[in-house]
């Protein structure tokens, strides 16, 4: 019930800001002449650019996978990595990705169950960490431009204000860093299974304890995959702003890229579906406010960004429909899948116990 209330909510949203995004005649009149005016060598750069942000993805996968002991051939991983990316695009949530890809690592590794979904949910964290990093950079060298009173805001209302959007985004991260510090020091002093049985999260804290020794312990390897997820993000952003280029946007590229990860965090929640719609009004209060980019302008940004994406996922479909792994005997239902998860879960938890 919960997943349909929120599946509902998330149609509403997505509905209303699409409406929002095109409902304005002088807007998309301007996105029209932005169109015919746009540079299309700019649109294969994104596309170029996000085609590395896959790789360097697959890169990081393979490292994390080799410490595991699981040792598939490029082509296998760099199959299973886009047939993730597609489901990530396509399934509500962002993770049903994850879900497919690691059941699917699990037909080819059928010994090392727990060992392939640390790594999945290791990919996640070194994600998340070169994020906050990232973040935190940018951020401090831009604070004061960010968060600056702007004269083109039209009412006082704080979604129209880019510093609640940095606000938000640095409430976000403090929140992502004390939960990264916690499982650290927690698993560091071995504390893990004093945690009583009730406690809510405790089989992923036991995970992610797990993944914490073995991943120290391959420290040279632990820090390829960092270096790979520093491409990664800042690949994304680069990809963005070669859209923003294609449609001849006049902005410099320390701001742009100090407005992404504010963009990349609230797009990524479950508001709409995809962050479709979210993403196009955060760029918009940001690029239209602090970097006077027309309004039209700022929407196809955002827009044409994601189609990028969407069109450099599409493949993992056409992957999926013809990959054949071992010890397969057809597709599964994702229940299926979520439960099988499950189920390793709580045997990786039992072990580290």
């Amino acid at each position: 019930m919960k997943k349909i209330i929120l599946t509902i909510l998330q149609l509403a949203v997505t509905g209303g800001l699409l409406y929002w995004v095109f409902h304005d005649p002088a807007v998309r009149a301007a996105m029209g002449v932005a169109i015919r005016q746009a540079d299309l060598k700019w649109i294969a750069a994104a596309i170029f650019v996000y085609l590395v942000v896959e790789v360097a993805a697959v890169f990081r996968w393979h490292i994390l996978l080799k410490v595991q002991g699981i040792n598939l051939s490029a082509a296998r991983v760099g199959g299973l990595f886009l047939i993730g990316m597609f489901y990530n695009q396509f399934l509500p949530g962002g993770t049903g990705g994850d879900v497919v890809k690691t059941y699917l690592l699990w037909k080819e590794t059928p010994g090392k169950k727990p060992g392939a979904l640390l790594a999945v949910m290791f990919d996640r964290m070194i994600g998340l960490i070169a994020l906050i990093v990232i973040t935190g950079v940018l951020i401090f060298l831009r604070y004061d431009w960010l968060t600056r009173e702007t004269g083109t805001r039209l009412d006082d209302n704080p979604l129209h204000n880019p510093r609640f959007y940095v606000v938000v985004v640095l409430i976000i991260f403090g929140s992502s860093v004390l939960f990264l510090t916690s499982t650290f020091l927690i698993s560091g002093f071995n504390l893990m299974r004093h945690l009583p049985q009730r406690f809510p999260g405790r089989e992923k804290l036991i995970e992610i304890g797990a993944a914490y020794h073995l991943y120290a312990r391959h420290w040279r390897a632990t820090a390829c995959a960092f270096g790979a997820s520093l491409v990664c993000h800042l690949g994304t952003f680069a990809t963005f702003l070669c859209v923003a280029f294609a449609f001849r946007a006049n902005v410099a590229v320390i701001d742009f890229f100090a407005i992404m990860p504010v963009e990349r965090t609230i797009s990524s929640l479950p508001i709409s579906f995809a962050g479709v719609g979210t993403r196009e009004f955060v760029l918009q209060v940001m690029l239209y406010n602090l970097c006077g980019i027309p309004e039209g302008t700022t929407r196809l940004i955002g827009m044409t960004g994601f189609l990028v994406m969407l069109l450099c996922c599409l493949p993992g479909g056409l992957v999926y429909f013809f990959y054949k792994p071992s010890g397969a005997t057809g597709h599964v239902k994702m229940r299926e899948m979520k439960e099988e998860f499950a189920t390793i879960e709580h045997r990786i938890a039992e072990k580290e116990e």
